[in-house]
């Protein structure tokens, strides 16, 4: 196998983990931002520590990623497969970021693995991307919708007799822990998903065999992309999910947060499923919001950013096949 090609390879995935960084930074830290529980850049640093950290933290995902979606490709034109794939997920998430919309990066990555595996031949596994992609697609936006509604309803029943000044600066305190905790599922699952397709590199490439466990040095070097990326930061999204959905004030932030995190660990445990940090907590501030009253969320915001939800799979693997061709006629 060429070792420039896995060279190469190796390259663009870290480079797609660091335009996932900045991409889905705001995930984490939007709502703490936006009612000023946190500055910017604090929130910022805080959320690439608690990424690297996150990263460490299993490697269900990764296997789901490198071994349940597509056939490992073999050759170089499984390398050529690889590549396509990665250069999908980041036309997609650098599109999405310059207009502001809180896409998914893991959706951009499994559409594009999936575009790429049909132009190029190598079988899909179709039940297991139904399984582990697209009924979590559907199923976490619902409950992390009815679960920010249930947890702020909580909240509200729980401190109804409380101080409203006091309760809200106790709260903004919380949202440190409870963006934190956002940050650290944030790493469990998104550093997880480029480490199983570094994995895959090492298996065409004849370095790894298959089903061995990730390299110590793909998980640092995938955990510290994450981290650069969160550090640089996603300001257009940020202002997306901070203000444009709904003005949260730290209670609704801390409901948000928390059950956005609380989805994400669940899923990553306990299901091993690469779900969206992007649905789960925009979904989250939806339901949150609505406690509030239905009309106090801009549903017309939400609207569209559902509808990018939707294309944002097909969109990335149209891409991928794409640059497949491409690789294809000029280099296999």
């Amino acid at each position: 196998m060429d070792t420039f090609a896995l060279v190469v390879t190796i390259a663009v995935a870290l480079f797609f983990t660091y335009t996932n960084g900045f991409h889905d930074s705001a995930n984490a830290i939007a709502t703490s931002v936006s009612t000023r529980a946190l500055t910017p850049r604090a929130a910022l640093a805080m959320a690439a520590v608690m990424n690297l950290a996150g990263a460490f933290l299993g490697s269900g995902v990764a296997k789901t990623v490198s071994e349940g979606l597509i056939q490992t490709p073999e050759g170089s034109k499984g390398m050529g497969i690889l590549f396509a794939a990665l250069v999908g997920a980041i036309v997609w998430n650098l599109i999405t970021w310059y207009f502001g919309l809180p896409s998914s990066s893991s959706h951009a990555l499994f559409g594009g693995m999936v575009g790429a595996a049909l132009a190029g031949g190598t079988t899909v596994y179709w039940h297991g991307v139904l399984e582990k992609v697209v009924i979590p697609m559907f199923v976490s936006p619902v409950v992390g919708l009815v679960a920010g509604y249930l947890v702020m309803t909580v909240i509200l029943w729980l401190f109804r007799r409380a101080n409203p000044h006091k309760a809200k600066r106790g709260f903004r305190i919380a949202q440190t822990v409870s963006a934190a905790g956002m940050a650290l599922g944030h790493g469990l699952q998104d550093a997880q998903k480029t480490m199983g397709i570094v994995v895959m590199a090492l298996v065409i490439a004849d370095v790894e065999d298959y089903g061995d466990p990730i390299p110590v040095w793909v998980k640092i070097a995938c955990a510290v992309m994450l981290s650069l990326g969160t550090y640089a930061g996603g300001w257009r999204i940020m202002r997306t999910l901070g203000r444009k959905i709904i003005e949260l004030d730290p209670p609704q932030g801390f409901a948000a947060e928390t059950t956005g995190a609380s989805i994400m660990f669940t899923t990553a445990f306990l299901f091993k499923a690469p779900i969206s940090t992007t649905h789960v907590i925009t979904s989250a501030i939806m339901g949150v919001g609505a406690t509030k009253r239905v009309n106090a969320v801009r549903w017309g915001v939400a609207k569209n950013i559902v509808l990018g939800w939707f294309i944002t799979m097909p969109a990335a693997a149209l891409v991928a096949a794409l640059a497949f061709g491409i690789v294809n006629l000029a280099v296999l």
